[in-house]
């Protein structure tokens, strides 16, 4: 039933209603509202049967779940920004042991400097770390990806990580169908682990392997990302028939089918995207949008299918690699034919507002050509102040030699 509550609560209660068997907390905004709700639940005897930790930092929280995991547990957490970088250490652990958690990223900036304000940057530093990764472009599809996510841990043996922008979606109060206990519990069947760790029969996981078998080990870990792909899709249509909605699974195509622009983004921006889309469809221009819900496996053939007609392809990152250049932008060109044109843009960062203006703008400009595809562009740029400190900088530079 639709009602007024904010994300946050709403996730920590299709979270309690999947029923983990340990809950692993540690503060930081802005999913603090989730862990808390969560202790909320527990302390109300709303979620029984669940074991909340309240631990020393991020890297506990998780190494609690791996712990947990390892045991045969249902097990959960949610962190953000340096959080999951505290993490990082036990992020590949997890995965590399094949255990099944789910944990919710409230996505916000990396310091320094410090901010705790929305963007991508935290969940992509760390998207080689084994994890499938979904991002929820609403409130609704955040609730129903962690029922998703925790079908998907279970079928695969394999950590999944929920990511939503934090404040954006964490901290916003809209309707929202939480599902009940008995949908939930008729969708996700009681936790039965493929392994885990019994005193009575005792076994070794996560030891030492040396040179001889390490590559066999890591093929083994690629080829189990590649292959959940199915069943990320197969998980999402299951969902559907169940909850009468369409919810989660690869991409979350809009008005692609005759585009001659489309934009490529992860995230909440879709929802403004869509109304740009139509506003600029009503004007005459085809234009089109690509969301994309999976992006750890990354869905190769799915994505090139969904442009390989378009001539001109907009990606909208909200996190660069430093030295580098974009993120999501490499992996959109590994999947368009050579002559599409891809313009790799950042903005967002650090919360700065994608506006309806700002976006439409983006947009028209590609199209003018005023946006280049052959280097990264920093579009809501201000030239100005960068141009001051640069200048600044250059005055303080010491001559060679060391002279004045």
């Amino acid at each position: 039933m639709l009602r007024q509550v904010e994300g946050s609560r709403a996730v920590a209660e299709t979270v309690a209603r999947c029923r983990p068997h340990v809950v692993a907390a540690y503060p930081i905004s802005p999913q603090t509202h989730i862990v808390e709700a969560l202790s909320e639940l527990v302390g109300s005897g709303d979620l029984t049967a669940c074991e909340y930790l309240t631990v020393e930092s991020e890297f506990g929280a998780l190494s609690a779940c791996i712990g947990a995991s390892a045991a045969g547990a249902r097990a959960y957490t949610a962190t953000a920004s340096q959080g999951i970088l505290f993490m990082a250490e036990a992020l590949p652990n997890a995965s590399g042991l094949g255990l099944p958690m789910v944990m919710t990223v409230a996505n916000r900036a990396l310091g320094a400097p410090i901010n705790i304000w929305n963007d991508h940057s935290d969940a992509l530093s760390q998207r080689d770390a084994g994890w499938l990764m979904l991002f929820a472009s609403s409130n609704q599809e955040a609730v129903d990806l962690h029922v998703q996510a925790f079908a998907l841990a279970e079928r695969l043996s394999l950590p999944v990580m929920v990511c939503m922008d934090g404040f954006v979606l964490t901290h916003a109060v809209e309707e929202i169908d939480v599902p009940g206990q008995d949908e939930v519990d008729a969708f996700l069947p009681p936790f039965r682990a493929r392994q885990w760790l019994d005193p009575d029969e005792p076994v070794t996981i996560g030891a030492m392997v040396g040179p001889e078998a390490f590559t066999e080990v890591k093929y083994l870990m690629a080829h189990r990302q590649l292959r959940a792909l199915d069943d990320v899709s197969q998980v999402a249509r299951d969902f559907a028939a169940a909850f009468g909605r369409d919810s989660g699974g690869l991409l979350r195509p809009y008005r692609t089918a005759d585009a001659d622009v489309v934009v490529v983004a992860l995230g909440s921006v879709l929802g403004s995207l869509a109304d740009v889309v139509d506003e600029l469809r009503d004007e005459g221009l085809a234009v089109g949008a690509l969301g994309v819900t999976c992006y750890r496996p990354w869905p190769l053939d799915e994505v090139r299918r969904a442009l390989r007609e378009v001539p001109r392809v907009v990606v909208l990152n909200r996190a660069f690699a430093v030295g580098s250049g974009s993120i999501l932008g490499q992996d959109v060109r590994l999947s368009v034919p050579a002559a599409t044109k891809v313009h790799d843009v950042v903005l967002g960062l650090g919360g700065r507002p994608l506006t309806h203006d700002v976006l439409r703008r983006l947009v028209l400009d590609v199209v003018a050509g005023q946006v280049g595809s052959d280097t990264l562009t920093f579009y809501d740029l201000d030239h100005q102040r960068v141009a001051t400190e640069l200048a600044r900088e250059l005055a303080d530079v010491p001559s060679a030699g060391g002279a004045s």
